[in-house]
């Protein structure tokens, strides 16, 4: 009798233990894709991506939303997110990326001025989506050369793409990030699509005012610098952002279509 009753708690022992393993197993998956997710990034940027809000909140993010302020009034742009489709408008042009081409509509007598629009269309989000557009596929890291700015160090990542990402995968940029909060402070970076200027020479932006959208931390407004031998110099003019939102939907893919008007970009 005796046996038979050891003889069944070792069976209760062995089924419960079973039990046990199999409810744990989900968490063990769970951690396993986190430290894969972490083997991408360098430490001290993964630090930064946590300092804005995770990394693995802006990866459930779908589409992109935000209006700038800029002399001539306002200019909104739209991105979806995981694919790129982009909608620039203002009040003289709209300018889109339809997942393949790029097309220009003018909505005024003037021809379109400033930055050349296949290489300009999604260059102020570039801008905007920092720090975490830094996460994007071909992308190489490695830590740069501190930059010190009145006084104060920030250290710095720099960023280089693999050949083929992107329209100008010679382009170059550094994040400069603050030593104690993970901040991103500063952004260094290379101009490629406009001639006559040095393509090498870092310039800068300046990141020190910040946003809380769906909780993520992004700027609510970016400071251009005057730079000189890879440092800013002083301030130049300012740009600001609102009615910026996030979502996890994605655009409907008809708001990026060329319009009536609108004309391909070779």
């Amino acid at each position: 009798m005796k046996k038979t009753i050891y003889l069944c708690l070792i069976t209760l022992i062995f089924i419960s233990c079973k039990e046990e393993k199999k409810a744990t197993e989900p968490k063990t998956e769970t951690i396993e894709i986190e430290k894969n997710t972490a083997l991408k990034y360098p430490k001290n940027l993964l630090d930064i991506f946590d300092a804005h809000g995770g990394i693995e909140n802006w990866q459930k993010m779908k589409s992109l939303v935000f209006t700038m302020e800029t002399k001539n009034g306002d200019e909104i742009i739209a991105t979806n997110l995981k694919s790129r489709e982009a909608l620039l408008t203002n009040k003289n042009s709209t300018i889109g990326f339809d997942g393949s081409k790029v097309w220009l509509e003018n909505k005024s007598k003037e021809k379109h001025k400033g930055y050349d629009p296949i290489y300009g269309y999604n260059l102020m989000f570039y801008f905007y989506a920092m720090p975490f557009i830094l996460a994007d596929d071909g992308i190489n890291y490695k830590d740069a050369e501190p930059l010190v700015f009145e006084g104060k160090t920030y250290p710095g990542i720099e960023i280089t793409y693999n050949n083929g990402v992107g329209e100008t995968p010679e382009d170059r940029y550094v994040l400069y990030y603050n030593a104690t909060t993970f901040n991103m402070e500063w952004l260094g970076y290379t101009v490629n699509f406009v001639e006559g200027i040095d393509k090498k020479e870092l310039h800068f932006r300046r990141y020190k005012d910040w946003q809380n959208v769906n909780g993520l931390i992004l700027p609510k407004s970016i400071i251009g610098y005057t730079f000189k031998n890879n440092k800013p110099i002083k301030p130049k003019g300012t740009n600001v952002f609102k009615d910026v939102k996030l979502s996890e939907k994605a655009f409907d893919l008809k708001m990026f279509k060329k319009t009536e008007n609108g004309n391909y970009l070779n």
